[in-house]
């Protein structure tokens, strides 16, 4: 079984409109960018959701899950808090999308700064590419991670896999585990995000990965 977990909820998250994203951005690309992997944690309700995280897993997992991490702060601290004593194994392939130079860029200052990218970051999302150095596309480099990611676990024993990783690595992972396109899953965030802590199940038979369901909390 696979267990996609988005991070608890982030001081990023609880703060964006009134903290991260001011207009004109406070910070460079690349500062803006180690500030959201080294240094956003979680926040008093994500502690919570983390505890709720440790009682969920708990249920759903065989006692010794093997457990895989993003480098980003927030990640890595909801694995320690809701899997205490597991050791994990930290990967590039669970990152967020990478930013670039529009890293905590408001689509006001983005749209002024680069305006050669204003109409893709407005109607072809997936495709845009963040413009500066490691500027990544959803289509592209975040879904080859996810790809490189669901295509190392069939390498993997036959145990289950916790994966704490965020918003938008989820849309490439399932995309692939689910066999959909990635506008389509985009296309749904829009309606309805994927919940801070959200757990996904995904169980393996065959080669192949199925859903078996979602658990949220309700902290």
């Amino acid at each position: 079984m696979l267990f996609l977990v988005r991070h608890a909820e982030s001081v990023e998250n609880a703060t964006k409109h009134t903290g991260f994203y001011e207009n004109p951005r406070p910070w460079t690309g690349p500062a803006a960018h180690a500030l959201s992997r080294d240094v956003v944690g979680l926040t008093p309700r994500g502690f919570l959701q983390c505890l709720w995280l440790r009682q969920t897993l708990r249920d759903l997992t065989g006692p010794d899950p093997v457990v895989r991490t993003s480098q980003y702060r927030r990640a890595r601290d909801t694995a320690a808090l809701a899997l205490p004593g597991l050791p994990y194994e930290v990967t590039a392939l669970l990152n967020e999308q990478h930013y670039g130079a529009a890293t905590y860029m408001t689509k006001q200052e983005l749209y002024v700064t680069y305006p050669e990218g204003a109409e893709d970051r407005q109607s072809r999302k997936h495709l845009w590419t963040p413009p500066g150095a490691g500027g990544e596309s959803l289509a592209g480099g975040v879904l080859r991670r996810a790809t490189a990611f669901v295509n190392a676990l069939h390498a993997v024993p036959a145990v289950d896999v916790v994966a704490f990783t965020h918003h938008t690595a989820i849309f490439a992972l399932r995309a692939v585990l689910e066999r959909r396109p990635v506008t389509e899953l985009v296309d749904e965030a829009r309606a309805r995000k994927t919940p801070n802590a959200a757990v996904l199940v995904y169980e393996q038979a065959d080669g192949r990965f199925r859903a078996r369901g979602t658990a949220q909390p309700d902290c």
